[in-house]
C-alpha cells in the first residue's frame, strides 16, 4: 500500500549496539543496514485496535476524532458511540497508511469523525472491526466534549514524552508515570508539545517505537483529546517531504486551510484560542534526523531507497516558504477582532527563550519570525518543550539589539534579546499578560535525559542563555570520523528568566481557566508539578513546584 495521508556534542552508543548519537538533542545515525518489518506473519490478519487516542475536531464542543492503529489492515473499522440516555450510533473509520521509508513496514491507521455531539456531554464509545481479536469485549472508553460559552475548564501540558520501553534510545519508565499524571489531574484535554516518541533515534524500528508510544499514551489519550505539535524528532528520513508521514498518518487535526495540513492548526475552548505551530519551519538549529557515521544508514531493500551518507541531515527550515507565518498572522488578526477571545495560548516545540546550558537553548529564528506577531496581537502564553526542564519567563515584549556575544570571540552580536516588561513581581501577585507574553519550557514529560544545568556568569550573576543566530547544519568532525552539529553560536544574559526548576527534569503544567464575566476579570492559574527524584529513579509522585496566576480584564 502507498502512503495515503495528510501530509553536548557527545557520542552515545545505544543499548542495542547498532546506533550512535551526537549533538545537543540526540542526533540519529546508523552503522548497519536497517532490518525489515518487525511483525510476524502470524499477525497479518489481526485488526485489533490499539494506540487509541482522541483529538478535537473543528469545533471542540461538537466534534471529536477517534484514531487508532492495528497490526494489520482492519476489516470494517468502526466506532460505536452512546450517551447516558441510551442514544447510540456507529461511525465508520477512514483508513490511512504509510510505508516506513527505512524498514519497509506498512502501518495502518484509522480515523472516525464523531460530529453533531452535544456540548459539555460525556460519551461512551467502543472501537472494533470485523477482524478484531477482542470483538467479544471491544476496547471502550469515554470522553467529554468542550463546554459552549464562557465556562471554566482545565488543560494540561508537557513535551518530550518518549516511551517507557528502555530498549529504545531516550526512553524511560517515567514516560508511563507522566501519562498517568495527566489522568491524575483529569483535564478536558492535554497539549503534547512535540518530540512525542523519538522514533527517528531508532531508525531500524521507527514504527515499533511509535507503537510503544501510542499504547502507553492510550491510558490517557483514549479518555480526553491529546493535541500534539511536531518536534524535531518527528522528522524521519524517507517519510514524506518534511519527514512527517508517520506523525500525519496517526493524527487527524483541525484543518488549517493551507497546502500543509496537520503541521499547524488552531482551536477554541471557552474564551481561549489555542494555536499549535511547527517551529521546525523557522528555527536556525538543525535537530531532526541526522546520520552521524562513520557508516551510512542503509534502508531495507524492500523500500527501494538508497543509502544515506554520513553527515546527511533532514534540515527543513523554511519548508512552507512563509505560508505558516502568514497563516499565523491571519489567525491572530482575526482573534484580535473577536471580543469573545480573551486569551491566546501558543504551543510549539522549540524555544525562543530558554537558558538551558546542556540542552539547546534559544533560537533566534523563532524570535525573528513569530515574536513580533506575538507582541502585536497580544499572545499571552507560549508553551514549549525541547529542553528537558522547566523554565518560566517574565512577561516579555519587544527586544534589545546587540545584547548578545559571540560564543567563541566574545564580540557583540544581535540575538534579539527579549525585553522583560517587569522583573519586580511579588510572590502570589497576579501577572497581567496584556503587557507581555510569558514563555514556558515544559520539556519534562518523560524523556530519559540528564537534568539540564543552568549556567551563571560569575561577572554579573545573571543566568546565561545560548542562542542560535544563524543556520546550523551538520559539519564534519575532525578527529572521530563521525559528524556532529555545531552548538549555539552566541550567548546572552537571560534577563527575561523568572523561574527555573533545578531539582528535577520531569513535570507537568496544569492550567485552570476562569473566563469570568464580561466587564470583569478573567484568569488562568498555572500550577507546575514535578516528579521529585525521577531523574535517578522513576517516580509516580508529582509534587507542586510553583503556582502562578495570570489575570487581566475581559475584552468586553
Amino acid at each position: 500500500m502507498n502512503s495515503n495521508n495528510q501530509q553536548d556534542d557527545a557520542s552515545l552508543t545505544s543499548r542495542r549496539g547498532f546506533l550512535k548519537f551526537a549533538g545537543a538533542s540526540g542526533l540519529a545515525t546508523a552503522a548497519h543496514a536497517v532490518s525489515g518489518p518487525a511483525h510476524a506473519q502470524s499477525t497479518e490478519r489481526d485488526g485489533t485496535p490499539e494506540q487509541i487516542h482522541l483529538t478535537w475536531g473543528e469545533d471542540p464542543t461538537s466534534e471529536v476524532i477517534v484514531s487508532w492503529a492495528s497490526v494489520a489492515q482492519a476489516v470494517k473499522p468502526r466506532v460505536r458511540i452512546s450517551t447516558n440516555d441510551g442514544h447510540a450510533h456507529v461511525a465508520h473509520a477512514v483508513q490511512r497508511t504509510y510505508t516506513d521509508g527505512l524498514n519497509g513496514e506498512i502501518v495502518c491507521t484509522y480515523h472516525a469523525r464523531l460530529h453533531e455531539l452535544r456540548p459539555d456531554t460525556e460519551y461512551r464509545y467502543e472501537v472494533t472491526a470485523d477482524n478484531d481479536g477482542k470483538a467479544g469485549q471491544p476496547f471502550s472508553a469515554s470522553f467529554r466534549t468542550a463546554p459552549r460559552g464562557r465556562r471554566k475548564f482545565r488543560f494540561t501540558s508537557y513535551g518530550d514524552l518518549a516511551t517507557p520501553n528502555t530498549g529504545w534510545v531516550l526512553s524511560s519508565p517515567q514516560s508511563r508515570f507522566a501519562v498517568k499524571a495527566v489522568e491524575r489531574f483529569a483535564p478536558l484535554f492535554h497539549l503534547l508539545n512535540g518530540d512525542l516518541c523519538y522514533a527517528n533515534l531508532n531508525p531500524a524500528q521507527q514504527p515499533e517505537v511509535w507503537r510503544d508510544f501510542g499504547n502507553n499514551a492510550q491510558t490517557s489519550a483514549a479518555n480526553r483529546p491529546w493535541m500534539p505539535c511536531p518536534g524535531n524528532h518527528e522528522v524521519e528520513f524517507n517519510n514524506g517531504r518534511q519527514g512527517f508521514d508517520s506523525y500525519l498518518t496517526r493524527y487527524t487535526l483541525p484543518d488549517n486551510g493551507t497546502h500543509f495540513p496537520g503541521r499547524w492548526y488552531s482551536f477554541r475552548v471557552s474564551s481561549v484560542l489555542f494555536i499549535s505551530l511547527d517551529a521546525d519551519d523557522v528555527i536556525y538549529q538543525d535537530g531532526a534526523a541526522f546520520v552521524a557515521g562513520p557508516s551510512p544508514l542503509v534502508p531495507a531493500a524492500s523500500t527501494g531507497n538508497p543509502s544515506i551518507a554520513p553527515g546527511t541531515s533532514f534540515y527543513i527550515r523554511g519548508y512552507s516558504n512563509g505560508e505558516q507565518t502568514r497563516w499565523l498572522e491571519k489567525t491572530l488578526r482575526h482573534a484580535s477582532q473577536d471580543d469573545d477571545i480573551d486569551w491566546i495560548v501558543v504551543q510549539m516545540h522549540q524555544d525562543a527563550l530558554s537558558s538551558s546550558k546542556t540542552g539547546n537553548g534559544s533560537d533566534k529564528g523563532i524570535r525573528e519570525a513569530w515574536l513580533p506577531l506575538f507582541d502585536r496581537y497580544g499572545v499571552d502564553l507560549v508553551l514549549c518543550g525541547h529542553d528537558h526542564d522547566y523554565e518560566r519567563s517574565h512577561p516579555v515584549r519587544g527586544c534589545n539589539h546587540g545584547a548578545g556575544r559571540d560564543a567563541l570571540t566574545g564580540e557583540r552580536v544581535d540575538t534579539l534579546q527579549p525585553r522583560p516588561v517587569t522583573t519586580a513581581q511579588r510572590a502570589n501577585d497576579p501577572i497581567d499578560t496584556s503587557h507581555g507574553t510569558i514563555h514556558l519550557i515544559l520539556g519534562g514529560g518523560g524523556t530519559s535525559a540528564p537534568l539540564d544545568v543552568y549556567g551563571t556568569d560569575p561577572g554579573n550573576g545573571l543566568p546565561q542563555a545560548q542562542v542560535f543566530t544563524k543556520p546550523n547544519r551538520p559539519v564534519p568532525g575532525t578527529t572521530t570520523g563521525t559528524f556532529v552539529r555545531p552548538v549555539a553560536d552566541a550567548v546572552e544574559d537571560a534577563i527575561w528568566s523568572a523561574q527555573r526548576d533545578t531539582g528535577t527534569g520531569y513535570g507537568i503544567a496544569v492550567f485552570d481557566v476562569d473566563p469570568g464575566e464580561h466587564g470583569g476579570k478573567t484568569s488562568i492559574t498555572m500550577s507546575y508539578y514535578h516528579a521529585t527524584g525521577a531523574d535517578q529513579t522513576p517516580n509516580a509522585d508529582y509534587e507542586l513546584f510553583e503556582t502562578v496566576v495570570l489575570e487581566k480584564a475581559c475584552r468586553r
